[in-house]
């Protein structure tokens, strides 16, 4: 197996970091790696703002649920769909911008992001140092936007704790392939698959935490998916990408952004 095959499947999420900085030429190294991910149209649809500030880590660890890993690792950056750029593009061109009217313009910047933040991902542990993405970055959408100061059209999909580990929680078990691989059409009959997987994931959550933590795969999925689980985040949306239900409203909010 080859060293990159070995990087990809050792990942693990790390949320405890040592008191140790990134050199400058190692976050430049991965953003290199970002900027290399393939994008829609190559379009480029991505932009990411580092935070380093101690104060400032600690504002986006309040934002995020009060997640204290973000405070703990040297930089923590935020993964954004971006497309000012296109707006501003637009301009240039003097061409209708349809961004608001198009949802498809969601899937295709969250899209370029996963890319992107899998690239990032892949470079940070290549250089001996661990990640953690950080979902919890649209749980109070609107207020990250002002404190990031994005123009229209910007939304931030993900945040990247990036730092030395201080930890080495092991590998976490994956469904069955069976569950996730489908040949030629998509396999409905896997309850037999997410089964088993529970009781692998069970055994792994006793062993970890010596049989203080309990509960299923299955469990902890229903539940979080039982609600919204972050309030406000389509009034956000509609407002930083300017979505109209009318189309020709939309185009006039386009053009005057």
């Amino acid at each position: 197996m080859n060293e990159i095959m070995q990087t990809l499947l050792s990942h693990r999420s790390i949320r405890s970091y040592q008191n140790k900085p990134i050199e400058d030429v190692q976050l430049e190294q991965i953003i290199q790696a970002v900027q290399s991910a393939p994008s829609w149209i190559n379009g480029q649809q991505v932009s990411i703002i580092a935070v380093k500030d101690p104060v400032r880590k600690k504002k986006f660890a309040e934002l995020c649920g009060g997640q204290k890993h973000i405070e703990e690792a040297p930089v923590f950056l935020v993964f954004c769909s971006d497309f000012y750029r296109a707006y501003v593009s637009s301009k240039i061109e003097k061409t209708p911008f349809a961004v608001p009217e198009n949802i498809d313009t969601l899937l295709v910047g969250a899209t370029d992001v996963g890319i992107a933040l899998e690239a990032a991902i892949t470079a940070s542990e290549s250089l001996g140092l661990g990640t953690v993405c950080i979902g919890g970055i649209r749980r109070k959408l609107d207020e990250v936007i002002k404190e990031l100061n994005l123009p229209p059209f910007v939304l931030p999909i993900s945040g990247l704790c990036i730092g030395h580990p201080a930890e080495d929680p092991g590998l976490k078990p994956r469904l069955p392939v069976k569950a996730v691989y489908h040949s030629e059409t998509y396999q409905h009959d896997i309850k037999e698959e997410i089964e088993g997987y529970n009781q692998t994931y069970s055994d792994y959550l006793s062993e970890r935490s010596q049989g203080t933590q309990t509960g299923t795969w299955t469990k902890t999925v229903a539940n979080f998916y039982s609600k919204i689980y972050y309030q406000g985040v389509d009034e956000a949306i509609n407002q930083q990408m300017q979505i109209s239900h009318n189309k020709e409203d939309s185009k006039d909010k386009g053009r005057e952004a």
